[in-house]
């Protein structure tokens, strides 16, 4: 069929092959030895090679669409045909090829999926003679071509269609087979994609597991040795290879594993330990604080402690933190465990000391201090404590225990509504139990006073009264922090409970008793700064200044206290009665502080 795509194709081919054109004889040197010239091809031969060149063309192409657009392309090739319509089948659906005429598509479509993968005649609206013809392969129907001739095909013409679809349908299942290979290499590269992820998150979950493992056994070997925190401290820092470190609740060191430990390790600071505490109990697990990783100890909700890693470079990793975690839960149950058996402890000492302060039977109270490893066959003190800023629950009576233990103290304790008493072994030093309770509770308002020596269990509740005596008269004095001993008052020892009120307010009055009488009528202040003058030794200046008034006013007071008193300060005997007075007004009979 001149004019046609596959018969220019195969002209061009045949040029290429050194076929001469027509009426060229006589031309060629060699044509005589070539004999005699070939036949003049008819058009089946010129359908036969466009066939050819567009089988050629049909495996040439992987992809199944453009096979179908060949094919329908080319059909005319075959004989007086023409392609209406093809169908590729997808997914168990047949899908119309973009060229099909939209006049009779819905028609066509609906005859089509009628036959059900059989060949048929087809109607196509305007056209004669159509039929669907099946593209068929070994796996099946690919698709279908929808045909209609102008003319009644011949033998040969039909056997040319019937080529053109086997080969087309060839071609549809090298395509499709193709497209098969190509996904079950996606499919398979996915799959070894995926195997290969398995297989890395399968190590690491091994890997973590096997870590867990670990750190279980190894926290649970510190808890059936019995180790407290430095042997936790001491696994931590093993297991994370990164210092590991306790501190209490107030930020003061308990334990130490690893290097570069401060030297000494710095005093806290109240304020900003409560903001730390307070900013990682708001988050979930361990929080990042400058070089720390911090986790607080809290068994119950009650802050016992803070478990930390020292991590400068910032190493720590999903397996430094579990071990934190893991470290920070034997941690709680070890202090949890201290903390029952020192609150058991506080509890039997105090039933003891308060048994003794208000006086118990010898046998019983020295078979009770045994069992509680104290040995009160020694001679001891009691040792009042009073901070003003803490209330004297069993928390602080814990805090004034460790203490005491710091400075070497061996003692029972027990605790009133305002203050915690101590029995101790020993006299204490008298400065170290006020500074260790100074660091403890961060400030050093706190006022300690002790007994003398007590060398039977009967003196212990006399004893009880002096510490007490020691306590309010340092309370009372000018400076009123510190520590104060009854044997070193003095005077003041008489000036205190368990003396004759009657006779002491009788001596107050006779002394003082006009310049109260003022005070009170007049709202005036005689009587506390003429206790003030004496507390400053007849210092004018330092008198004023504590008083927070002028020279010339003290002066002033002074002069109408000599008038409304009668007597003379610079007289011996009146001086010493009226300082004796002004001591008695303010300790015993509950003066202004």
């Amino acid at each position: 069929m001149p004019g046609s795509r596959a018969y220019n194709l195969y002209r061009r081919r045949s040029d290429r092959e050194g076929s001469l054109p027509r009426g060229s004889a006589g031309r060629h040197p060699t044509a005589a030895r070539r004999g005699p010239r070939p036949p003049v091809p008819t058009p089946t031969d010129h359908a036969l090679h466009e066939l050819l060149v567009l089988s050629r063309a049909l495996f040439d192409s992987w992809d199944e669409g453009e096979i179908l657009r060949l094919a329908m392309e080319h059909i005319a090739a075959a004989g007086p045909y023409s392609a209406e319509a093809g169908y590729l089948r997808v997914d168990d659906d047949l899908v119309p090829s973009p060229r099909d005429g939209q006049m009779h598509a819905l028609a066509v479509d609906r005859r089509v999926r009628e036959l059900a993968g059989q060949d048929g005649p087809v109607t196509v609206p305007g056209r004669p003679c159509g039929q669907a013809l099946g593209l068929r392969g070994l796996e099946g129907l690919h698709g279908y071509l929808v045909v209609t001739s102008s003319s009644r095909p011949t033998e040969a013409e039909r056997s040319l269609l019937a080529t053109l679809v086997r080969h087309t349908a060839a071609a549809l299942s090298v395509a499709f087979a193709h497209r098969r290979q190509r996904e079950d290499a996606l499919e398979l590269y996915r799959l070894r994609e995926e195997r290969t992820a398995l297989q890395r998150q399968l190590i690491s979950v091994m890997a973590e597991l096997g870590f867990q493992r670990a750190v279980h056994a190894l926290m649970a070997d510190v808890a059936a040795s019995g180790g407290g925190e430095e042997a936790i401290t001491r696994a931590l820092h093993g297991l994370t290879g990164l210092p590991a470190l306790v501190e209490d609740r107030f930020g003061r060191l308990r334990s130490w594993t690893g290097p570069s430990r401060p030297d000494p390790y710095p005093e806290p600071d109240p304020v900003r330990q409560d903001e730390m505490l307070h900013a990682v109990a708001r988050e979930v697990g361990p929080v990042r604080i400058k070089d720390r990783l911090i986790t607080l100890v809290r068994p119950h909700g009650e802050i016992l402690g803070v478990l930390a890693l020292v991590d400068a470079r910032g190493e720590a990793n999903e397996h430094t933190v579990l071990a934190l975690e893991h470290a920070a839960t034997s941690l709680a149950l070890e202090l949890a465990h201290l903390r029952s058996l020192a609150e058991v402890e506080l509890r039997l000492h105090r039933e003891l000391v308060d048994d003794l302060l208000a006086g118990t039977e010898e046998a019983s109270a020295y078979a009770r201090s045994e069992a509680v490893g104290h040995d009160l066959h020694r001679s001891h003190y009691v040792v009042v404590v009073q901070w003003s800023n803490r209330t004297a629950d069993d928390s602080f009576a814990q805090t004034v225990g460790r203490a005491a233990s710091a400075v070497g103290m061996r003692s029972l304790l027990t605790r009133r509504s305002d203050h915690v008493v101590l029995l101790a072994d020993a006299r204490p030093h008298a400065r170290a139990l006020h500074e260790a309770l100074a660091r403890e509770t961060g400030t050093r308002s706190g006022t300690i006073g002790v007994s003398a020596p007590c060398d039977s269990l009967d003196d212990i509740p006399h004893r009880y009264q002096e510490a007490q005596r020691a306590l309010e008269v340092r309370r009372h004095s000018r400076e009123r922090y510190g520590t104060t001993f009854f044997d070193e008052l003095g005077l003041y020892r008489i000036l205190g409970p368990g003396n004759d009120y009657r006779e002491l307010e009788t001596f107050v009055h006779e002394w003082l008793g006009q310049l109260i009488d003022y005070d009170s009528r007049h709202h005036a202040a005689m009587v506390e700064t003429l206790s003030r003058y004496f507390d400053c030794g007849g210092n004018y200046d330092e008198t004023a200044e504590s008083l927070a008034i002028h020279r010339s006013t003290l002066r002033y007071r002074l002069q109408r206290i000599r008038d409304i008193s009668g007597n003379d300060l610079a007289n011996v005997e009146d001086r010493l009665n009226l300082q004796v007075a002004t001591r008695v007004w303010k300790i015993v009979l509950g003066g202004p502080d």
